[in-house]
């Protein structure tokens, strides 16, 4: 009778190492899911693209929120390209709550160009999500120039000076702390929109994927927009693709000359065939691991620059 008690002694402690290590088995993958989900935690992409759109997208506006709200993202800013999204803000918030959503307004032609009428219409959507005002973008005179286009076009400045109406946007900036971006302004547009900015007492400025064409701001361009109060964004979209326009390299020179106190990143993803908005900035933030960032500084550039410019605490 001993022997055998010994031996079931043996077969249940046996049994019990199997059953702890399938436990620590089915732990591991949850672990690292948790770490996954740890590294997207506070983040704000300020240049998120989402369905309804005019133009092909790879996820609605609801779906991504749900998806940003479980990888623990703090917050999304809606783009697009054609109309206000501060309608959409206060839906997608009402469906999927407990992350901060927020639109704005492009300054295409679809909205009447530079038209300080559209930018007031936004402030007094329900909600008050409208926070972002992009000069023109697709519609830019420096987009359709650079892009060989003969269109119509919305212009920013004439002879070397701000167009009237450009100043009264950037005005209504300063009335509703809204935050203002170049769009696709040319580099010197888009420094004489900051100073300009900078003049009237915009608290917000960001100078839209400075980097990317056909914007292509220089280093001492973008220091230059630093000076004068902006943050420089950049988004991982600009190293994607069969030939991409930059490489990580160029933004960790850039990011290392001007300091990350100065820059905030972005997704501008949103594309059929682009990685998802979550899964881009995560594949951006370990690019710059890569490249000797410390979690800190991601976190400055990720996390706290966003929320300050979008008025978050």
């Amino acid at each position: 009778m001993l022997g055998i008690t010994k031996t079931r002694r043996k077969e249940s402690a046996t049994k019990r190492h199997k059953l702890a290590f399938c436990a620590f088995l089915w732990l591991i993958p949850l672990s690292f899911t948790a770490q996954g989900q740890s590294s997207l935690t506070g983040v704000i992409d300020i240049h998120a693209h989402t369905d309804p759109d005019s133009r092909p997208r790879s996820i609605d506006a609801i779906d991504l929120a749900r998806l940003a709200k479980t990888k623990g993202m703090r917050g999304l800013v809606l783009k697009n390209h054609y109309e206000s999204t501060a309608a959409q803000a206060y839906l997608v918030r009402k469906e999927v709550p407990g992350i901060e959503i927020f639109g704005g307004i492009d300054l295409n032609l679809t909205v009447g160009g530079i038209n300080p009428a559209a930018v007031e219409h936004m402030v007094q959507m329900k909600g008050g999500w409208g926070r972002v005002i992009w000069m023109p973008t697709f519609d830019a005179e420096n987009q359709v120039r650079v892009s060989k286009e003969n269109r119509p076009f919305v212009s920013v400045a004439k002879n070397g000076s701000l167009l009237p109406e450009v100043q009264q946007v950037i005005a209504l900036a300063v009335k509703y702390r809204l935050l203002l971006a170049t769009g696709h302004s040319s580099a010197q547009e888009g420094l004489m929109i900051v100073r300009e900015g900078h003049r009237q007492g915009v608290q917000h400025m960001v100078v839209t994927h400075a980097m990317k064409s056909p914007i292509r701001m220089t280093i001492p361009q973008m220091q230059e927009a630093a000076r004068e109060g902006a943050l420089i964004e950049l988004d991982y979209g600009g190293l994607l693709g069969a030939k991409p326009e930059l490489r990580i390299e160029d933004y960790v020179k850039a990011i290392r000359q001007i300091g990350p106190a100065s820059f905030i990143l972005s997704s501008d993803l949103g594309q059929p065939g682009n990685p998802l908005h979550p899964d881009g900035l995560a594949a951006f933030y370990e690019a710059l691991r890569k490249q000797g960032f410390s979690q800190a500084e991601i976190d400055l550039m990720s996390k706290t620059n966003p929320a300050r410019v979008l008025g978050l605490q």
